[in-house]
């Protein structure tokens, strides 16, 4: 008998393998594209910032800091939510710093979720909510969004409720699409879930990426979708420090509790002088209300550049995505699948994108694509040229 056999095991994800985001990144390495993929900057922090941090190093700050977060960065996270949105948490029994917003949905899923509950994503979305659900033994439940437009469909999402409905996910600003929930759409929600126990996971890593006239209108804005609601933001989006992992969580005590419960054995805490660092920052709220207007002069200088290939653009109302059609291209190349129509844009134009298909379960294939532009100016440039040639 082998002694030295590595024992066989039943996968917990068998259908998951190497994320497209991975596979892009490394396909645009070989052929030197412009990596216009992956979702992160390809410029520096504010100097500030990485001051914040290190003074916070200087001083000492290098041992477990509360599971729950340094006081004086949930503080600043309770401060700008009710200034921006009007709703107040508190500090110490409602707002959780996380590893992370990834780390923030997976430990929300986990403490609500589990075998025999139904947990309803809204389709396409991000690639970690079904692993997620799945890790959690209950059941995904998929509610495709308005073809085009990636609006709620209301008809559909009241359909997929059922007395096994656990919570629904739902993302605005919305990554692929870049669109933006309106308070409509908000009230619509409020109101169809107020006779239920559903509870809602709001991902709006992206709030601080609004373009005027709209503004992101926050489940914290709605009490009856505040008393019911997971909030899960981002200072690796906001502060453009993706590789830091910091994030965080407002949800109502009640609900914190049982989030805190599954957080202090996935993680227990979160690194410390980026805590301290980010709490000092954030005593200044400029960096984030002055993100808007930072990445629509990006989106527009972009998609200008777009206006001369042949794509077709879809609108962009938030984020730092664009996703356009490739539907109307002369060539042969129109006919190829999305994901084979990005590894063709790489390997021989030069730039990285990502197919809207690897954001749904069954590869549903529009003929789109996703660049991101949180690049630097002649990052894009140096992609507009090259796409210009199409």
């Amino acid at each position: 008998m082998n002694s030295e056999r590595t024992p066989a095991f039943p996968s917990r994800l068998p259908q998951v393998g190497t994320t497209i985001f991975t596979v892009m990144s490394a396909l645009a390495a070989q052929h030197q594209a412009v990596n216009l993929g992956q979702g992160f900057p390809d410029f520096d922090c504010d100097p500030g910032l990485v001051d914040g941090v290190t003074a916070a190093m200087q001083q000492g700050h290098h041992q477990y800091p509360p599971m729950t977060g340094v006081p004086g960065l949930r503080d600043a996270i309770a401060a700008k939510i009710e200034a921006i949105y009007g709703h107040c948490y508190d500090a110490a029994s409602e707002i959780t710093v996380t590893a992370g917003a990834t780390q923030a949905i997976l430990t929300a899923i986990l403490c609500c979720a589990g075998p025999g509950d139904e947990v309803i994503v809204l389709e396409p979305c991000y690639d970690s909510y079904v692993p997620n659900i799945e890790l959690a033994g209950a059941s995904v439940v998929r509610v495709p969004l308005v073809p085009g437009s990636f609006r709620p469909d209301w008809d559909k999402i009241a359909a997929a409720l059922s007395p096994r409905t656990r919570a629904i996910l739902i993302n605005s600003p919305h990554n692929p699409s870049g669109m933006v929930w309106s308070a409509a759409d908000m009230h619509q929600l409020e109101e169809l879930l107020a006779p239920t126990d559903v509870l809602v996971i709001s991902d709006e890593v992206y709030e601080h990426m609004v373009y005027a006239p709209l503004r992101h209108e926050s489940v914290a804005r709605y009490p009856g979708l505040a008393a019911r609601s997971f909030i899960i933001s981002s200072f690796g989006k906001t502060y453009h420090v993706t590789g830091w992992k910091v994030g965080y969580v407002a949800a109502p005590a009640a609900l914190t509790a049982e989030f805190r419960k599954v957080h202090q054995f996935n993680v227990f805490t979160v690194n410390t002088p980026m805590q301290h660092g980010l709490a000092a920052y954030m005593q200044d709220a400029a960096p984030y209300l002055d993100l808007p207007a930072f990445y629509q002069a990006k989106r527009d200088l972009f998609r200008a550049g777009l206006a001369n290939t042949p794509f077709r653009l879809l609108p962009c109302e938030g984020t730092y995505f664009q996703t356009v059609s490739y539907a109307d291209l002369a060539g042969a190349e129109r006919d190829l699948p999305e994901a084979e129509f990005c590894q063709w844009l790489t390997r021989d134009v030069g730039v990285a994108a990502i197919p809207l298909s690897a954001f749904y379960g069954d590869g549903f294939d529009q003929k789109l694509i996703r660049f991101c532009f949180a690049k630097q100016d002649g990052t894009l440039r140096a992609a507009m040229e090259r796409l210009a040639r199409l």
